[in-house]
């Protein structure tokens, strides 16, 4: 049997003065070494998740720690027993997550990070208010107990639904503790730097996001439920980042759990 695929999620918040400028190397040698899925470069720095061969991803892994700012660049591994990408993208964008927000830098001021093992106690304390980032088909799939689901559409709907939702959240007397989560983390960096911009002092978030809890909280200890959303052909993974039972709607695209019928279509 042929071993497993690896894949790597990965993002960096660096200063790329010229991203075109970095483009056709990295598309040139993950094409070399057989690699799928998408990376995202912008002036603020680079996102993606790709699979391929353990060789070819770290291949590519070391490529771009060569890239300005990003020798300590954040990724999540998992597996696959299939390529769950159709093709490879390398696209060059304003912004490596959307949030439509400019004058937000996660390199300038970020939330407080919380490791996974610290997770529990911080998201337990009723004087915390928990917020999952993510999207709303996303949250379908699988959360924290008790999170906040904004019910956005897109990240870029965020911003205007904290500012909305503001005073009902925070109240107007002594503020709470805001945690913030989402998959891989790089939606919790944009969104507590967002926060903190609103004069929101107290913001944590989750170090490497939901698929690192996955990956080291065991399930007995483990606060989540349901599976984890994924860009890609798995659908969803869940603890110890094995594949879930999801699978998508072929009429709508929707996460739907192994046996049921999708909610949207019917």
């Amino acid at each position: 049997m042929p071993a497993p695929l690896t894949v790597a999620a990965l993002y960096r918040f660096a200063r790329f003065a010229d991203p075109a400028a970095l483009r056709a190397p990295l598309l040139t040698l993950a094409e070399a070494h057989g690699i799928k899925g998408t990376l995202i470069l912008a002036r603020e720095g680079i996102n993606g998740t790709i699979a391929g061969s353990a060789d070819g991803i770290a291949a590519a892994l070391a490529h771009i720690q060569t890239l300005p700012g990003c020798a300590d660049l954040d990724v999540k591994y998992s597996a696959a027993n299939e390529m769950p990408f159709g093709r490879l993208k390398v696209r060059l964008k304003r912004e490596i997550v959307t949030m439509g927000q400019p004058d937000i830098d996660p390199l300038a001021s970020v939330g407080t990070y919380v490791a996974p093992h610290d997770w529990n106690a911080l998201i337990s304390d009723p004087e915390t208010i928990v917020i999952d980032t993510r999207n709303d088909y996303e949250v379908a799939v699988g959360t924290f107990a008790g999170a906040i689901n904004p019910e956005t559409r897109s990240f870029r709907e965020f911003p205007a639904w904290f500012r909305a939702e503001r005073e009902r959240l925070l109240g107007k007397g002594k503020q709470p503790r805001v945690a913030m989560f989402c998959t891989g983390g790089i939606r919790c960096e944009k969104s507590t730097a967002f926060l903190k911009a609103e004069g929101v002092e107290e913001v944590f978030h989750l170090k490497g996001g939901i698929l690192r809890y996955l990956e080291e909280v065991p399930p007995e200890q483990s606060l989540w439920q349901g599976e984890c959303f994924v860009f890609d052909e798995r659908v969803a993974l869940g603890h110890g980042l094995a594949e879930g039972e999801h699978r998508l709607c072929k009429r709508c695209g929707r996460a739907v759990a192994a046996g049921e019928d999708c909610p949207a279509c019917n």
